[in-house]
């Protein structure tokens, strides 16, 4: 495959990522609080996010064993790996969702989108990537580092605050608070959407930013839908906190 078609590929993917941001601006994709029936299939809401996950890990991984890259290439796999563990190994044993479960279609389709997304990625790094060492001392590097690692604790501290809002065996909901919930309702989607902003500029190339497109129409369209439930399901939910963005959105 040449450079060419392979930016084509690109493309393409990219214009449906903003097809799939406006199509989820009228659907709610059918899991956590939004689980609905009528999807099909149901597993457990655990095993669920490690199948959803893995491809991520595992693309990344392999095209990080078996190719040459150059030291900056092989800097941003490493990143890459780090979020994608959490995500697969850690996250998921820790959630307290007991008892939960989301529909299969829901995790095949997380599943070809990562697969597609990672695929780009680690394709990317190993055949067409031509960082010099002289990538670590460019304005790029830095910026996109100084996000990507902020965002990143932002969204741990996010994700901690979400998960002790449970105790062992609960299954209800409760309002989230302090740190950033107290101005906006999904400080966690903020935050790995602002992570993966840091990573593209890092990478500065096509794939890299065909994932950000793709994580803001999945996370973007969710965080919206998330503040309303919040809204509609909570009275006493605070009538000064945003969806997105604080005092804004």
């Amino acid at each position: 495959m040449s450079l060419e078609q392979f930016n084509s590929i690109c493309i393409i993917w990219a214009i449906i990522g903003i097809a799939t941001f406006i199509l989820l601006q009228f659907v709610t994709a059918p899991y956590g609080r939004h689980i609905k029936k009528g999807w099909g299939p149901e597993i457990s809401n655990k095993l669920g996010w490690i199948l959803m996950e893995l491809p991520s890990f595992a693309i990344i991984l392999y095209f990080y064993l078996n190719f040459s890259q150059s030291s900056y290439a092989q800097f941003l796999s490493i990143f890459w790996l780090i979020h994608y563990f959490n995500r697969t190994f850690i996250f998921p044993f820790r959630i307290r969702t007991k008892g939960k479960k989301m529909p299969l279609t829901i995790v095949f389709s997380a599943i070809f989108f990562n697969f597609i997304n990672a695929g780009l990625n680690g394709y990317f790094l190993a055949h067409f990537e031509n960082y010099s060492e002289l990538a670590f001392e460019n304005w790029t590097f830095y910026l996109g580092l100084t996000i990507f690692v902020l965002s990143f604790i932002t969204n741990q501290i996010s994700d901690n605050i979400l998960i002790n809002l449970r105790k062992p065996n609960e299954v209800g909901y409760k309002i989230p608070n302090g740190f950033l919930f107290k101005y906006i309702s999904c400080p966690n989607h903020l935050s790995e959407m602002f992570q993966w902003t840091g990573f593209a500029i890092m990478a500065w190339n096509l794939p890299a930013t065909c994932f950000l497109i793709w994580t803001v129409a999945n996370l973007l369209p969710r965080a919206l839908k998330h503040h309303k439930w919040y809204q509609e399901y909570f009275d006493d939910y605070p009538k000064n906190r945003k969806a997105i963005i604080p005092k804004i959105w």
